[in-house]
Formats: structure tokens, sequence, C-alpha cells
């Protein structure tokens, strides 16, 4: 089966993707494009799965460079493979041939380009990264090796939507005790339960943040099974463990 990749016109030229889970390797819950070596699929499926991406940007399959992900605030600037792994959720870089990339079932990935000065970025944004900084801290790090976040494009690719993301009041007072104003972003359920717009709270720091344009692809994780893997819908479906979408982008 062919890829199915996710672009978008604001990062054009530059070669990326939000990579969707048909055309791979994988079996079983992880059925499809399972780019996570985190998870306990087959390693050979997933080899697979990682090298058909890399021929897709172009690259070898060592020049896809990711971090160990922990929802941290944390951007690491790239000028090579990584001989050891490197624990951070953001990455930035110059250097052309390099496809910099985030796993993702549900958390925002997000994929940056100031393609004037040749500058790339890539965060995996949860909720806790989110809140902590991750996505300011990627432009300030582009910002670093020449960037201007006025040129920036900022591009939410798929992630779970508010309807889809029922949360408790602790998570709500986490948000509001940061900022009274992030209730916006929370819409009412049923009993204490509320309702969380990721997308929406992402695309706010990003815009709050000075970049010069930011969107997201609109397609919710959770919802379409076919098409994404979704930690939250393999809890919800009591399943052992759950696949990975990879994102990236290259100059």
């Amino acid at each position: 089966m062919t890829l199915e990749i996710l672009t978008h016109d604001a990062l054009l030229p530059l070669k990326h993707g939000f990579f969707t889970r048909k055309g791979g390797a994988s079996s079983g819950i992880f059925r499809g494009l399972n780019c996570g070596h985190g998870s306990s699929d087959l390693t050979e499926a997933v080899a697979i799965n990682r090298e058909r991406v890399a021929d897709a940007l172009g690259v070898r399959p060592g020049a896809l460079v990711g971090v160990h992900q922990v929802h941290s605030a944390d951007v690491v600037t790239v000028t090579g493979p990584f001989a050891t792994p490197v624990r951070a959720d953001a990455l930035v870089t110059d250097v052309p041939n390099l496809a910099l990339t985030v796993l993702t079932a549900d958390c925002q990935p997000v994929l940056f380009a100031d393609a004037r000065a040749g500058v790339i970025g890539a965060a995996h944004a949860g909720w806790r990264g989110a809140l902590s900084g991750v996505l300011e801290a990627t432009l300030a790090a582009m910002e670093d090796l020449g960037a201007s976040r006025g040129n920036t494009v900022a591009i939410i690719g798929p992630t779970i939507s508010q309807k889809a993301y029922e949360v408790g009041p602790e998570f709500f007072d986490t948000f509001l005790t940061e900022d009274p104003d992030n209730d916006r972003f929370f819409a009412g359920g049923e009993g204490d339960r509320v309702h969380f717009d990721l997308p929406g709270f992402g695309l706010h720091r990003l815009r709050e943040a000075g970049v010069g344009r930011a969107e997201w692809s609109r397609h919710c994780t959770y919802s379409d099974p076919e098409r994404f893997f979704s930690y939250r819908r393999s809890v919800h479906a009591h399943e052992a463990d759950y696949g990975r979408l990879l994102s990236a982008i290259r100059l």
C-alpha cells in the first residue's frame, strides 16, 4: 500500500509530511506505518516503516533525526545524527539533508520553517509540553540560527480534537492556575468533566509568540482509526500498546 503523506502549502517548497498509518509493514494493533521504536511492535517492522519514510523524504534512514521525547520544553539544535539518544521534545537545524522528526499518537506534531533563512524545526507538543513552553522555545532556538519569527510558519498536524479530549477538574485547574484566561480552551462535559482544545491552545501559544503563520491541519487522531494511531483510543479499547505516527521536515 502506498504511503499517505499529509502536507501543507505553507511549508512548501520544503520537503515535509505528517505521515498517516497507511502504507506500513506492521500488523495487529500496530497495523500500518508504526514508526515508534518505543512500542512493543516488531523491531524489523518498525525499521521497514522508517525506511519507507526516509525514502519518501529523499534521505537515508540514518538521517531521520529524532529525540527521546519526555513532555518537556527542551529543544536540541541538530548538526548531524545523534550518536546516543537525547532527551528533549523539539529539534531545530539549518543543515540540509537532515529530516527532523517527532512521534505522536494524540499529542501535537508541529513543523516549523523559515524558508527564507533556511531554518526548520519540529516539536512534540502534548498538553504538558505546550503549557511548559516548548513551542516558544522552538521559535527561540530557530532565531538563534538566524530565523525570524515573522517569517516563520508553524503547522500543527493530526492531533486529538476537543470533542475527543475529556479531562478532569485537576487538569482544568492546572491551566487556570497558569492563566485564568485559559478557560477559553475548555468546554463543558458531563458532571465535573470538561473537554480540552489542545490544537486551539497550541495555535494560541504560537500566535502570541509572534509566529508569522500558524494553522492546524484539522485532523483528529482519535476519531479516524483507519488513518491515525491514538493513545487515548487504545486505552478506551483496552489495547496493550499503540502505534506512533511520524511527522518530519527537511531542508
